[in-house]
């Protein structure tokens, strides 16, 4: 071994197995493997195996070699899951080149997640092993977790929560939430951890006990939390699946609007039909007249209430909005709240200017909406989320009880096909498990879907076509525990734990 790479990377000969290189390449193998736990793979006990190489790394090896390997960890853990970035940035932003350097760089920045990990475990570290593995590191996981869950407007993709929502554990979503979901699979991969650097019966029972209790609990717990709240109404989602590089061309606009208008009349009468987000490559005011307007008063005469997605400009501020306009018994419009950087809006443009715009950005930035309203569609109250939106629970606890059904209209055409789309529906299916709701999904390209109260997958249309489905869902009303108290419960079992950790670590006599 030579002395440079000592010198680095702290490796010691006096550590064994865990001082030495080798810990390097199975951080990066452990984290690069954390994407398989998700859609569309769904090995869901990568979520518990993955972690736990990392925390069993942690726990045994020098300091300096234990967090470069939790950096290489982090840098391979979000440089395999953001291959959906890649695809996005390469063929609809800068290229190739650009795309790999951005995702390059992102992964490096994401690294640092994770080594923060290991930085704040380093700092807390008890003596105990039991103590550490099962408590101390799971609490230090889930700080940065939650950190990085509002941190820059807050990114919650790979979160290791979503990976279960096919599983038994999926009972516990509306009481815990993908975040309470998650500080479970951290301690499970600590007590698998602390199992396999102290074999013994003892501690082999215990591991299995915790993963079978935990699993029993969630099958338990599978149970109707909300109410119907009428009628089951019949609502039809259409898919236009027109390409991303085609869709704002300008003389597409009218073959895809009357696409879009084909598709509709052909669920005329039914209660509600949905288009995907910016179906209308127009501004609102540019197709009001001749478009839309004939479009709502044939809604009214039939009966059906059209949600159509439709960017909007507000004449008087002169700022853009992703919107979405209702037409039918009543119009009311939806203005996207949460806003993607880089996507839909560039920080700092007055400093930067179009420099980042290779990576994607629009010309013209979007405007946050400011506005929590449901819209009144079919005769219930419906919340929609454009996009990303209805990754985040606290979001969407906002409109509750109100809201009776979710709906999530996107584009998820950037992501081509990636893992990018399963995995955002995915994570929109938790929203549907944690809030009791039913959940009407409209896409472009895909994953258009409807599912139920549960979670479950009612019917879907396959990606890439041209295509409409026609569902029937109950709404819902009432509050499960999670949508009344969203992440308070789990965070204060992690401060707890870090409570418990700080005080064994430095008060006397709690060491004793």
């Amino acid at each position: 071994m030579s002395n440079s790479l000592s010198r680095v990377f702290g490796v010691q000969r006096t550590q064994g197995w865990f001082g030495s290189a080798w810990v390097l390449l199975a951080a990066v193998f452990a984290g690069a493997l954390i994407p398989l736990a998700f859609a569309p793979i769904g090995h869901s006990w990568v979520a518990v195996a993955s972690p736990a190489v990392l925390f069993a790394v942690l726990a045994r090896a020098p300091r300096r070699l234990g967090l470069w390997a939790a950096y290489m960890y982090g840098v391979a853990y979000f440089g395999a899951g953001g291959h959906w970035i890649y695809v996005s940035v390469g063929e609809f932003g800068g290229g190739p080149v650009v795309a790999v350097v951005f995702c390059v760089i992102l992964a490096l920045a994401f690294g640092l997640l994770i080594w923060a990990v290991g930085r704040l475990w380093y700092w807390l570290r008890p003596g105990s092993d039991a103590l550490g593995l099962m408590v101390t590191l799971p609490a230090c996981w889930m700080v940065v977790e939650w950190v990085r869950s509002w941190l820059f407007t807050g990114t919650t993709w790979l979160q290791l929560g979503y990976s279960q929502t096919d599983t038994w554990l999926a009972g516990l979503a509306p009481v815990l939430g993908a975040f309470g979901l998650s500080v479970l699979l951290a301690v499970l991969a600590g007590v698998l951890a602390w199992a396999a650097l102290a074999p013994a019966r003892r501690t082999g029972g215990i591991a299995v006990a915790a993963v079978v209790v935990s699993l029993l609990t969630g099958a338990l717990l599978a149970r109707d939390w909300t109410q119907p709240a009428g009628e089951a109404i019949q609502v039809a989602l259409l898919q236009g699946n027109v390409p991303q590089d085609e869709k704002w061309v300008p003389e597409n606009r009218k073959p895809i609007m009357d696409r879009y208008q084909r598709l509709t009349s052909r669920f005329w009468g039914v209660d509600v039909i949905i288009w995907p987000e910016t179906a209308i490559p127009a501004f609102f005011h540019q197709v009001t007249t001749d478009y839309l307007a004939p479009l709502a008063l044939e809604a009214e005469e039939r009966g059906t209430d059209v949600l159509v997605g439709v960017p909007s400009w507000d004449r008087e501020t002169g700022r853009v909005f992703n919107s979405v306009v209702s037409v039918g018994s009543e119009v009311d419009f939806y203005h996207k709240r949460h806003l993607v950087p880089f996507g839909e809006y560039v920080p700092f443009r007055s400093a930067l200017g179009g420099m980042l715009d290779v990576f994607g950005a629009p010309m013209s930035d979007f405007s946050p909406g400011w506005e929590a309203n449901t819209l009144r569609l079919g005769g219930h109250d419906m919340a929609v989320f454009i996009c990303y939106e209805i990754t985040f629970p606290n979001q969407v606890r906002e409109y509750l009880p109100r809201a009776e059904v979710l709906v999530n209209v996107s584009n998820d055409a950037w992501f081509g096909g990636s893992v990018g789309p399963h995995q955002h529906f995915q994570k929109a299916r938790m929203r549907a498990l944690e809030m009791g709701r039913p959940l009407l999904r409209s896409t472009n390209t895909g994953i258009t879907a409807a599912v139920d109260h549960r979670g479950e997958v009612i019917a879907r249309v396959p990606q890439f076509a041209l295509d409409a489905l026609l569902v029937e869902v109950t709404p819902h009303a009432g509050l499960t525990p999670y949508a009344r108290w969203g992440d308070w419960p789990a965070l204060l079992l992690v401060l707890a734990g870090l409570l418990v950790t700080a005080g064994v670590r430095w008060l006397p006599g709690m060491r004793n």
